[in-house]
């Protein structure tokens, strides 16, 4: 006999379902979602996921949520899992609680929320501050233990960093990392991987923004670190290039159909790539981005012919 929870969850997922475009849902169910493990424990996240910046920050502060809804819907509802977030995202952290626990998917996402209070005036943090801002995000998203806390943007590590750490050994925290989006940073970022014991990080990589590739990436590998990606549309500078300029047809060969699929899958293509996050605030958006974790990647050979189209075109 179905639990209520399980009935609830089997209808979401017909009601997903009757949603899709044709096309898009004959693909869905020929193809494969993709995943990847996490390193340290073998757990596979798919490779598409949803971030609450950008625009979905901007709406989280309006009174009309349901847009957000629907991007949370089209989520978890066609395989999605992982929602990245931080309590510096304006209303985002808090918004993404209380409209997964009106969905009832708050045990279905993976969580990844960041810690940061440190003084942008020297730079320093006080960790008992930090300490009660994971309490606030452990209240706001609800899910115990709480998925993965990075602390964010690099943020003087020798105090937040340990922090975590009590969370984590404590059980409240299943993983914990540290991110930078600045290629300025990268260094700082390097010698934080070597030098605490971290299971994430999250860092920049598009396909018109490669060096993250050349440095953060292979390291990753190296020391078994799972890799959260940002901004792989290079927030709207990809959308900027390609205004006006169609997909190549041969893309459609591996799926890529529409520049977002373009964008995604190049990226989900990097063997070091655990899960991309590009934050959106449309459903319609959303239900393309999660469509490039189902199907083919492209191979060595056809990023290389991505590489050139996407070089070949104007300046943003």
């Amino acid at each position: 006999m179905l639990t209520r929870r399980e009935y609830l969850k089997n209808a979401a997922l017909v009601g997903a379902a009757c949603a899709l475009p044709s096309d898009l849902l004959r693909a869905f169910e020929r193809n494969r979602l993709i995943t990847r493990a996490i390193p340290k424990t073998g757990q596979h996240l798919p490779i598409v996921g949803l971030g609450s910046s950008a625009t979905f920050r901007s709406v989280a502060g309006s009174d009309d949520r349901s847009s957000l809804r629907g991007v949370m819907e089209t989520l978890v509802q066609n395989g999605g899992t992982v929602l990245d977030t931080a309590p510096s995202y304006g209303a985002s952290e808090q918004v993404c609680g209380e409209i997964a626990r009106e969905i009832g998917a708050t045990d279905d996402i993976f969580w990844a929320t960041k810690v940061n209070v440190a003084s942008r005036n020297t730079g320093n943090a006080d960790a008992e501050e930090a300490s009660k801002q994971i309490d606030r995000s452990l209240q706001r998203l609800g899910k115990k233990p709480i998925d993965l806390i990075q602390v964010h943007n690099l943020a003087d590590l020798a105090t937040q960093m340990p922090v975590v750490q009590e969370y984590k050994e404590a059980g409240k925290i299943r993983y914990i990392g540290t991110t930078s989006t600045r290629s300025s940073r990268y260094e700082d970022l390097e010698k934080a991987m070597r030098g605490y014991p971290i299971d994430f990080i999250g860092v920049d990589y598009a396909v018109d923004n490669r060096l993250s590739a050349e440095r953060i990436l292979p390291l990753a590998q190296d020391l078994g670190f799972a890799v959260l990606v940002y901004v792989p549309f290079g927030r709207s500078r990809l959308w900027a290039r390609v205004k006006g300029q169609t997909v190549p047809e041969w893309a459609t060969e591996f799926g890529a159909d529409t520049w977002g699929k373009f964008f995604l899958k190049y990226v989900a293509a990097q063997p070091a790539v655990t899960c991309i996050t590009p934050a959106t605030s449309n459903p319609k958006h959303m239900l393309d981005n999660i469509g490039a974790a189902y199907g083919e990647l492209p191979d060595d050979t056809t990023l290389r012919k991505m590489e050139k189209v996407v070089d070949a075109l104007p300046t943003a």
